[in-house]
C-alpha cells in the first residue's frame, strides 16, 4: 500500500493505516487507531487508543493526541503540541503553529515558545488557527475559523465562537463565552463566567501606533466575573469592567464601570442597577 513505516514505530495489529502514510521513528500508535490516506506522523509522535485521523493529517515530531480523539482531513498538529482525550479537531485546522510577525510589526516573536497544550473533551472547528505557547482547560470549544494567538491562558468550558480573534498574552476565565466575530485584543484579562456577544471590539492602544511612549501604556480591558458585553460594543484601552456589569449593545465604554450596573449609549453611561434575578448565584 506504499506505506513508509519506520522499523522502530510501535504499530499494533489492531491499527488501520491507510495508503501513502509516513510513520517516523519511535511513533507510538494505540490500539484501534485509524489513519486515513496520506497521514504523516513525525518522529516520537503518539496517538492514543481509539483515535481517528482523517486524510492527509500531519502530526509533527513529538506531538501527542489523547485517546478517542478525531482529527479532520488536512489538519496539522505541530511538533510537541499536546491534545487531551475525547477531543475533536475539524478539517483544515492548524494546531500549535509558531507565530510569525510582519516585517513592519513591532510585535516581538518569541523563538522558544512552549508547545500548545489542550485539556480533555475539547472541540476545535474547521479552519481554526491555534498558536503555540497557549494552554486550554478541559472542554474548551473553539469555533470555525477562530484564531487564538500565543501566550494565552484559556480556562475550562470556555467558548470561543466562529471567526473570533484572541490576540496574544490574554487570559480567559472558565465558563466564559465569546460569540461570533468578536475581537479580543492583546493583553486582556477576562474573568470567569463573562458573556461577550457577537462583534464586540476591544482595543489596547490609545496612540494607535504613533509615538514610542505608547509601548508603556498598551493594555487591553479587564473584564471581571459575570460581566456581560452586548453586541457590537466597543471597549477602549485599559478600562476595567466591574463584576456583573451589563453593557448594552452598541455602547462605547470609555471609563471604568461600577459593579452591578447597566450601561448604554455612545459614550456609555450608567442608567440603572442590574436586577437581582439576573445576578450570578
Amino acid at each position: 500500500m506504499n506505506q513508509q513505516i519506520a522499523s522502530s514505530a510501535a504499530v499494533p495489529s489492531s491499527a488501520q493505516v491507510g495508503p501513502f502514510c509516513v510513520i517516523g521513528e519511535n511513533v507510538v500508535l494505540g490500539e484501534k487507531v485509524v489513519l486515513g490516506v496520506g497521514c504523516v506522523l513525525g518522529a516520537g509522535a503518539k496517538v492514543g487508543a481509539g483515535s481517528e485521523l482523517g486524510n492527509y493529517v500531519t502530526l509533527g515530531s513529538g506531538a501527542e493526541l489523547g485517546e478517542r480523539s478525531r482529527v479532520g482531513d488536512h489538519s496539522t498538529i505541530y511538533p510537541h503540541a499536546s491534545l487531551g482525550e475525547d477531543g475533536f479537531v475539524g478539517s483544515s485546522s492548524s494546531i500549535g503553529r509558531s507565530p510569525k510577525a510582519a516585517a513592519t510589526s513591532t510585535v516581538k516573536v518569541q523563538a522558544d515558545l512552549p508547545p500548545l497544550k489542550m485539556g480533555d473533551g475539547y472541540t476545535v472547528g474547521c479552519s481554526a488557527v491555534l498558536y503555540a505557547g497557549t494552554t486550554y482547560g478541559d472542554k474548551a470549544f473553539i469555533g470555525d475559523g477562530a484564531v487564538v494567538r500565543e501566550r494565552c491562558t484559556i480556562g475550562q468550558n470556555v467558548v470561543i465562537g466562529s471567526g473570533v480573534a484572541v490576540e496574544n498574552d490574554t487570559k480567559i476565565g472558565s465558563y466564559t463565552k465569546i460569540q461570533t466575530g468578536s475581537y479580543i485584543t492583546a493583553y486582556m484579562e477576562i474573568e470567569e463566567r463573562v458573556f461577550i456577544a457577537p462583534m464586540v471590539t476591544t482595543t489596547n492602544d490609545n496612540y494607535m501606533g504613533r509615538t514610542e511612549k505608547r509601548f508603556k501604556a498598551i493594555k487591553g480591558a479587564t473584564i471581571r466575573k459575570g460581566a456581560r458585553i452586548g453586541g457590537a460594543a466597543i471597549l477602549l484601552p485599559g478600562v476595567k469592567v466591574a463584576p456583573e456589569t451589563f453593557v448594552a449593545a452598541g455602547a462605547l465604554v470609555t471609563k471604568d464601570t461600577a459593579e452591578k450596573h447597566v450601561l448604554k449609549g455612545f459614550p456609555a453611561r450608567e442608567v440603572r442597577e442590574v436586577p437581582e434575578d439576573e445576578l450570578l448565584p
